[in-house]
């Protein structure tokens, strides 16, 4: 029954977040966005402290169950680990822990958060890593089967669905995805919980309570006939069952309760486990007490820092390539180089943003007019950065503050969000087919929906031209968009460093 339960809470919860990633809508976020704001590391980055120390009871009173329920990359590894083993009665064996790796890579990965490099905060992040993978690869063919529908639909005489545009926001982030992928299929299709209990930060993390969790599946040393029933369908390869002896590692265990069904003789129980027994049948799994106390000050440590993080300073990059301008419509929009990257609304300043963001790229995965991509540069690299190829951030959407679990993008409303002035515009006049004679444009003025763009004429040869008011400008990115210029835009958004 405890299996039973375990999986059904596990499905609930993997299809919740799969499904708030596939949606593009933003209908199911009202009912399903809570689960990515439980998510460990988003928690830490938006200092949740409500959902860290709830986490933190969790695992310290029922064990990683955190990993077998909540964690959507644990229960993908589950079933993946299930597809490679089912025709096997014993797919698994005790393998010894590894703890130079297991904290190495947590000691790495909180210098990583302390020193702002941010590449390899998002790589190991597992909520982050899964929904990348469910974004870049399954996402796409989501909206083509919607595309699908709605051509159907639309035949038949119906709206009730429409299309939308899809194509690939980032091949860094895409071909990150794939790599992801075959990595995990790779550790769990034979290996189960490899990824959990020897790469994983948050796994590790949790670890360190879930060794002294109150609640623990237990051996019956009495009851035990040592046949490794219990060994050998252990994913995580944490049961080690000798001739003479039979223990659990409980940092590695995630509560699966495979042993448990697996044991026919009733020795496993999942029990109380606190306090001293002195009973013949008590099991001695040596919880390590000094090694545990040395690895919870790593995780306070852990914890610390990603409150005290510490961003990189954007790099100068050069001016926008010139072309010939003119109207070439045929011509695809290309994003022009920034001076500094433009992060959305209810992001505070740059910095702040990406010392927060874990790159899981939900924001871009619903972002209705598209202007959300994952950044390719190694500096920000898969966390978010507006550009505006295929549309522009309009007044009333706020749809990425109200998703985001890291608290990147602060909740605003639509008259908050007049006052976050993101980026401003600048106009080239060499490129500008108003200025040059070329054309009478003035698009950008036409559509700019904060009035901050005029036509001023110039004296001397009597064409008007763009001029753009800094202080109003909010960095929407209408201008940019609707500028007939191709492939680069006469008038470019470069961010601002602060935003209120």
């Amino acid at each position: 029954m405890l299996k039973k339960i375990r999986v059904a809470l596990a499905w609930i919860f993997w299809m919740g977040i799969t499904l708030l990633f596939l949606d593009f809508t933003g209908a199911l976020h009202a009912y399903l966005g809570w689960m990515a704001k439980i998510q460990f590391l988003p928690a830490v980055l938006a200092l949740n402290v409500g959902v860290i120390v709830a986490l933190a009871l969790l695992t310290l009173i029922f064990g990683r169950v955190y990993c077998s329920v909540i964690c959507p990359l644990g229960v993908f590894q589950d079933g993946i680990s299930w597809l490679g083993t089912r025709k096997e009665k014993a797919p698994y064996r005790y393998k010894k822990e590894k703890p130079w790796l297991r904290y190495g890579i947590l000691a790495l990965y909180v210098i990583a958060i302390i020193a702002g490099i941010h590449a390899l905060v998002v790589l190991l992040a597992p909520y982050s890593a899964y929904g990348r993978m469910v974004h870049n690869l399954l996402q796409p063919l989501y909206i083509w089967g919607n595309n699908l529908l709605a051509s159907l639909a639309e035949r038949a005489g119906s709206y009730t669905f429409y299309e939308k545009d899809t194509w690939m926001r980032s091949l860094p982030a895409f071909v990150v995805a794939v790599v992801t992928l075959i990595v995990i299929v790779l550790f769990s299709f034979k290996g189960g919980r490899t990824y959990c209990n020897s790469f994983c930060p948050v796994g590790t993390t949790l670890s360190f309570l879930s060794r002294f969790a109150m609640f623990r599946p237990m051996i019956d040393t009495q009851k035990c006939k040592h046949c490794k029933a219990c060994e050998l369908h252990c994913k995580a390869s944490c049961i080690e069952i000798t001739k003479d002896s039979a223990s659990i590692d409980h940092s590695r265990c995630v509560d699966c309760f495979n042993c448990i069904e697996s044991c026919k003789f009733g020795a496993l129980k999942y029990r109380f486990a606190w306090g001293k027994d002195s009973s013949p049948s008590a099991q001695n799994d040596n919880p390590q007490n000094d090694k545990g106390r040395r690895a919870m000050m790593a995780g306070t440590v852990a914890v610390a820092g990603a409150a005290a993080l510490k961003g990189l300073e954007a790099r100068a990059q050069e001016a926008a390539k010139k072309v010939d301008g003119g109207f070439a419509d045929v011509l695809p929009k290309q994003a022009p180089q920034r001076e500094v990257p433009l992060t959305p609304p209810g992001s505070k300043s740059v910095k702040d943003f990406y010392s927060r963001c874990t790159a899981c790229q939900l924001c871009v995965a619903e972002c209705p007019n598209n202007v959300l991509h994952p950044s390719g540069s190694l500096e920000h690299l898969m966390q978010p950065e507006m550009s505006f190829e295929k549309g522009w951030c309009r007044p009333e959407c706020t749809r990425c503050s109200e998703l985001c679990p890291a608290g990147a993008i602060e909740r605003i409303t639509r008259e908050e969000k007049t006052q976050y002035h993101v980026g401003t515009s600048h106009v080239n006049l060499e490129l500008c087919v108003s200025a040059s004679g070329k054309a009478h444009c003035g698009k950008c003025a036409q559509i700019c929906p904060s009035g901050a763009i005029q036509m001023v004429e110039n004296k001397e040869t009597g064409l008007l031209f763009p001029v753009v008011a800094e202080e109003i400008c909010t960095g929407c990115g209408a201008c940019e968009h609707l500028c007939p210029v191709r492939p680069v835009s006469a008038i470019t958004v470069n961010g601002r460093s602060r935003h209120v």
